[in-house]
């Protein structure tokens, strides 16, 4: 279903969401007791066939985006393929033309050609023999560093075709394993749907997240996630500004920064986080917000990154959306997708993070300086 809708037809869709937020919401945590005690499934029943079933759709989706990137990797390896075929004829025409420069120098042709420059008997002599000695001498290195070059080339393209493949069978290996999740998984709900009380209204209410999740979900939990990732590009200056958010021993250096701090920061960046909190504990950060309907909470972990460049980078743990937890898939691809991190070089540039650590209300980075 397209998204992109305008008008009164938007309105009418964002209204049906919305009802359809809340339907589920009632359904999940609003169930009278007595309504399971005659066979209809409880809350944490009806829950959890529901985190399975989105977590279905979710890994449906991790499915066909390792085909997409299998495709991806197929052709480039073809293409990749080719290329080295042309580069390995190229590499045999510099091969010869690079064997006759060094038999040359090997067999001393070119020692004759310095000796006749040295026995010029006019200096007018010795500037045209020398002007065609330094002419055919560049050839000759011209000559040797196209083969290098081409040589250099040839193997940077088989190393690239060793990597696709690797990663080709690494992506096939995980294909299986996510099918095979996906079959599990279904099973587990199938045997859930029918032992309940009412097959149909647990199905239809499958149906209903779904549908809410694919048209709305989703794209508020990226909402979220993109804000994060926008908000974090202007973390250094908040963080050189901040009184005493940097301090130093020696050659050490100690970032901290305090949830409160970064709470007032983030929402001063966007007013979606009027309603989102972080939390600093031991080892751990949560952050955690409801508006209207919608309930988000993402908890995870910082660890210092050396590759491709120093960084502090955030790894999501747990993400549970409307108190439905979502399936790993998600989280790596929304890691993937938005940078959560920050970038101590951008605060100063001559050190880079060694330890990142969360303790009560407190994040703290510590620094040495990169040699």
């Amino acid at each position: 279903m397209n998204i992109v809708l305008e008008g009164k037809e938007n309105d009418s869709v964002n209204r049906r969401y919305s009802i359809c937020a809340l339907i589920l919401c009632i359904l999940l945590f609003g169930q009278p007791t007595l309504a399971y005690a005659y066979g209809e499934p409880s809350p944490e029943e009806t829950r959890e066939i529901l985190q399975k079933s989105l977590s279905i759709v979710e890994i449906d989706h991790e499915i066909e985006r390792i085909a997409v990137r299998q495709k991806e990797l197929n052709q480039q390896q073809e293409e990749l393929k080719v290329q080295l075929q042309e580069q390995e004829d190229q590499i045999h025409i510099q091969q010869d033309r690079a064997g006759a420069v060094v038999r040359s120098y090997y067999t001393g042709e070119r020692d004759s050609l310095l000796m006749t420059v040295l026995g010029a008997r006019s200096f007018k002599d010795l500037f045209i023999l020398f002007d065609y000695y330094q002419i055919i001498i560049g050839r000759d290195q011209a000559v040797l560093s196209k083969y290098q070059d081409r040589y250099r080339t040839m193997q940077e393209t088989s190393t690239k075709i060793s990597q696709t493949t690797a990663e080709l069978e690494e992506l096939k290996t995980n294909l299986v394993s996510q099918r095979e999740r996906v079959v599990a998984l279904q099973k587990e709900v199938d045997g859930q749907v029918s032992a309940s009380g009412n097959p149909a209204a647990i199905q239809k209410l499958m149906e209903e997240l779904t549908i809410y999740w694919e048209n709305v979900g989703i794209y508020e939990v990226k909402r979220y996630f993109r804000a994060l990732a926008a908000a974090m590009q202007n973390l250094p200056q908040f963080i050189q500004d901040q009184n005493g958010g940097i301090s130093t021993t020696g050659t050490a250096y100690t970032i901290r920064i305090g949830q409160d701090d970064l709470n007032q920061f983030l929402r001063e960046q966007n007013p979606i986080f009027e309603d989102f909190a972080f939390q600093f504990d031991e080892d751990r950060i949560t952050a955690s917000g409801q508006r209207d309907q919608l309930q988000l909470s993402i908890e995870g972990h910082y660890t210092v990154e050396n590759e491709p460049q120093n960084s502090i980078r955030f790894h999501v743990d747990k993400l549970v959306f409307n108190q439905l937890e979502l399936p790993d898939t998600t989280r790596r691809m929304l890691e993937k997708e938005f940078d959560l991190g920050f970038y101590p070089q951008k605060i100063l540039s001559f050190v880079k993070a060694t330890d990142v650590s969360t303790s009560k209300g407190v994040l703290e980075v510590k620094l040495a300086i990169s040699f």
